[in-house]
């Protein structure tokens, strides 16, 4: 299993630090355009090696997309980051025109790789992969789901007091601050429904706490999140290189279900060898599709900023 990280920023590089500790991948290629910069942080992560315990041989590279060749997976991290105050629409503009080239040159030299889109505005970027490339839409994926649902798991453990292993919770939607759809009513600590344990106002809240998630970082820290989209992503890849079919929420093109069309925006699938080999339906309450097809409103007026 080889795979491609573009971008050594530190989403990328906590993407590249947790895939080699978790140790199912033989090689990470991590790739930047600035010269030198990947190859330090591959050879930062390698000297962690043998006191983490892993094996997977990571190799930075600097714009030299050969290198990347024969990647089962390949992670697209690379674009400007959120700064305080900026929405993930706001990059569009820039970040469409990077996605597009990294997208083409990853193809270019892996033709059947599994492309994971991290870059914001992730579906909208997802989209943009899929309208501007041959791949099949089972082996373009956008993470957002996988991180939310992180983020919501936390806010209930944090509302119920409760240890998060027992906590059960999914963000389906948009990838923004505005459309992502929490499913509170479907959310379970060790299968009994969370509502049995706290008020529905403060449910309500932990559904806002959620959706402001990344906003809430960017403004602490003063740029995106690194630890959890890594987290996320390294997930994602283990389930895809380890055939899993596990189920995750991510940004997948639909045609039909959950009544969408033309569009990608999170909802639950399952990942495996071949990238997503089924999309879950789930029944959702009539509340919970009157704000899926808000957010899939949200969604596609961003979609019309692109220059397709």
């Amino acid at each position: 299993m080889k795979v491609t990280i573009v971008g050594a920023g530190a989403v990328g590089a906590s993407c590249a630090e947790y895939i080699a500790i978790k140790d199912f991948a033989s090689e990470v290629v991590i790739l930047d355009i600035k010269e030198g910069f990947a190859e330090g942080k591959a050879m930062d992560l390698m000297q962690t090696a043998s006191l983490n315990g892993f094996d997977t041989k990571i190799t930075g590279v600097t714009n030299d997309y050969s290198k990347t060749a024969g990647s089962d997976v390949a992670v697209i991290t690379s674009g400007i980051p959120r700064k305080p105050g900026m929405t993930r629409e706001e990059l569009i503009g820039i970040n469409a025109g990077i996605v597009k080239s990294v997208a083409s040159s990853l193809i270019e030299h892996s033709p059947n790789v599994i492309i994971m889109v991290v870059s914001n505005p992730m579906d909208t970027m997802t989209y943009l992969v899929h309208k501007t490339t041959d791949l099949p839409k089972n082996r373009i994926i956008g993470m957002g789901g996988a991180l939310d649902s992180a983020r919501f798991k936390y806010r209930l453990a944090e509302a119920l007091d409760a240890p998060i292993s027992d906590i059960d919770g999914m963000v389906i939607g948009g990838h923004s601050d505005t459309g992502m759809v929490p499913l509170t009513a479907h959310a379970t600590r060790n299968s009994i429904k969370v509502s049995e344990f706290i008020s529905e106002e403060r449910l309500n809240q932990v559904a806002e706490d959620t959706k402001v998630g990344g906003a809430t970082l960017t403004k602490l820290l003063g740029t995106s999140a690194w630890y959890a989209p890594g987290a996320a992503v390294s997930a994602m890849v283990q389930a895809i290189a380890c055939d899993q079919k596990k189920m995750f929420p991510c940004s997948t093109f639909l045609e039909g279900e959950y009544g969408l069309e033309d569009i990608c925006i999170g909802v639950p699938v399952l990942l495996g060898k071949n990238g997503i080999e089924k999309v879950v339906n789930i029944e959702l309450t009539e509340a919970e599709k009157a704000k899926m097809q808000e957010s899939a409103a949200g969604v596609r007026k961003t979609n019309d900023l692109l220059d397709l």
